[in-house]
């Protein structure tokens, strides 16, 4: 297996982990986040040295910032601010736009098919409460981070010529 295809694989345990554990549990673990943050900076350092590791940080610092801003408004949850950073960690803050348009489709697919599922197959149950009446947005984090990670290398493969 090609080293350029490890650190895709290593980020998109970690985000299915964050996305598993904010569906069946509606949260999203501190640990988790920081190994996110932690690992995309290790990442950072060992594919573009000290410049790097200093655009991946300043997109780690403003993703933690505006994650905190949301949260204070009651726009966002707190695990979700942290798990968004620790996910900016692995990007470039030039790559900062395209990680928040991917997570944004994401969520809006996401959230479109969850209202239709919760309209169809709730009808006449019980309606959830508490945290699980929300959306994990985890998952739209997660997804959108897969996306930006692997779209990249869909069109990287080498040719047979």
């Amino acid at each position: 297996m090609e080293i350029a295809l490890l650190w895709p694989l290593g980020l998109t345990v970690l985000l299915a982990i964050g996305a598993y554990t904010d569906v069946t549990a509606r949260r999203l673990p501190n640990w988790l986040s920081l190994a996110l943050l932690v690992s995309g900076l290790v990442f950072a350092a060992t594919q573009g040295g000290w410049s790097g590791l200093g655009w991946h940080a300043a997109h780690a610092a403003i993703a933690l910032l505006v994650g905190m801003a949301l949260f204070a408004t009651g726009g966002i949850g707190g695990g979700d601010a942290k798990f968004y950073t620790g996910l900016a960690a692995w990007f470039a803050l030039a790559d900062g736009l395209d990680l928040l348009l991917w997570v944004s489709i994401a969520g809006i697919v996401l959230i479109l098919g969850w209202i239709v599922l919760k309209r169809t197959a709730m009808s006449g149950r019980e309606k959830p409460e508490g945290d699980f009446a929300k959306f994990p947005y985890g998952l739209a984090i997660a997804v959108g981070g897969m996306i930006t990670a692997w779209l990249p290398l869909v069109g990287a493969a080498p040719s047979g010529a």
